[in-house]
């Protein structure tokens, strides 16, 4: 019976981890040249224990993950050196260290990724000639800039002007002397009877803002108000600048800043349109509300017959560096016409207004 005796199993155990007792630094960098200094709480290593060995890893691979790279090569595969897949790296260039795009990681080889950037870089190049052909001799950015270098004092002047211009005296506007010895006219700001784009780009944005209170004080406001404002406001000054350009061209009217002059003079018209609408906010109506817009119309038409003169009647005197041939000689004729032109285009100033202190139905 002995030899059919039962013998239990061992028990089961379970493995008992090890842990290297002593994980070696990692390799001195020449940034640190005393290797680095690791803060823990596990004691020091004994003095008959191995010093830490480099034995061949890449320098970014830390020293506590060499078993783990050794498993890695014992099993056939190996660690690359850089991040795999990585779709921005770091490249030394030149200058310095800047992060440019690892085409390589999208499947692009390096010279069809400098083609195109080459075609888009040509691209860009070409869209910017095409805007500077068709539309830098209509508004040419130097005179865009020059339009909007004004100042507060005369911000304050100058509508002063729109609303007072029989006050004002002297109409001709300042010619200075450029770098390279042409005259061209002073800025806004250093010339009060000088067109600029800051007072009627602002106005129009009241005028707009304007129309959103008048809803807004009857219960009504809603947001197509000022879509429909806008679009008002803009057939108008469109209108007025065709018109205007229409005449210039039939009168064979010549000046290449002309297309940024008459936008200026067509958006003064808001100064007097806003000045209306305050009146009708305050409770004039009947009688009174029409004695001020009639004298918001004639200040407007006044000031365009003596500003515009300079357009439509050039002094031939005066050689600027933006109109180097001014006209020399007008007859008697081609002078009434011109006269007559300035004339149509103040007097259409009260359908313009008309129109713009019209507030959209609420």
């Amino acid at each position: 019976m002995s030899q059919f005796a039962s013998h239990s199993p061992p028990p089961l155990r379970h493995p008992v981890p090890t842990h290297p007792a002593y994980i070696p630094e990692p390799p001195s960098t020449p940034s640190s040249p005393q290797g680095y200094q690791r803060f823990s709480s596990s004691p020091a290593p004994s003095g008959n224990q191995p010093p830490a060995q480099n034995q061949g890893y890449p320098s970014h691979v830390p020293a506590y993950a060499a078993p783990y790279q050794q498993q890695q090569q014992h099993h056939g595969s190996q660690v690359p050196q850089g991040h795999i897949n990585q779709p921005y790296q770091q490249q030394q260039d030149g200058n310095g260290g800047a992060f440019q795009p690892n085409f390589q990681a999208w499947g692009i080889d390096g010279a069809t990724a400098q083609l195109g950037m080459q075609i888009g870089s040509s691209a860009v190049a070409a869209g910017q000639d095409y805007v500077q052909k068709n539309f830098g001799s209509i508004f040419p950015s130097t005179t865009v800039k020059h339009h909007f270098n004004v100042s507060n004092s005369y911000a304050m002047h100058k509508i002063k002007l729109l609303l007072f211009p029989w006050r004002h005296k002297s109409w001709s506007r300042r010619v200075k002397r450029s770098e390279h010895g042409q005259h061209e006219w002073q800025p806004p700001r250093d010339d009060v009877n000088s067109p600029d784009l800051y007072i009627p780009v602002m106005a129009i944005v009241t005028y707009i803002l304007f129309a959103g209170l008048h809803a807004g004080l009857n219960g009504s406001f809603r947001p197509q108000i000022l879509g429909e404002t806008a679009s008002r406001a803009t057939l108008v000054v469109l209108f007025d600048f065709l018109f205007i350009k229409l005449g210039c061209y039939i009168l064979n009217i010549q000046g290449s800043t002309q297309f940024v002059d008459i936008f200026a003079y067509s958006g003064y018209k808001f100064i007097g349109v806003i000045f209306t609408l305050t009146a009708s906010f305050l409770g004039l109506a009947g009688p009174l509300w029409m004695a001020v817009f009639i004298y918001a119309f004639a200040a407007n038409a006044f000031f365009l017959l003596r500003s515009l003169r300079y357009v439509v009647l050039p002094d031939p005197s005066i050689s600027i560096s933006s109109n180097p041939n001014p006209t020399t000689t007008i007859n008697p004729a081609s002078r009434r016409r011109r006269i007559t032109l300035l004339f149509l285009v103040a007097v259409l100033q009260i359908v313009y207004m008309g129109v713009l202190v019209r507030l959209p139905a609420v």
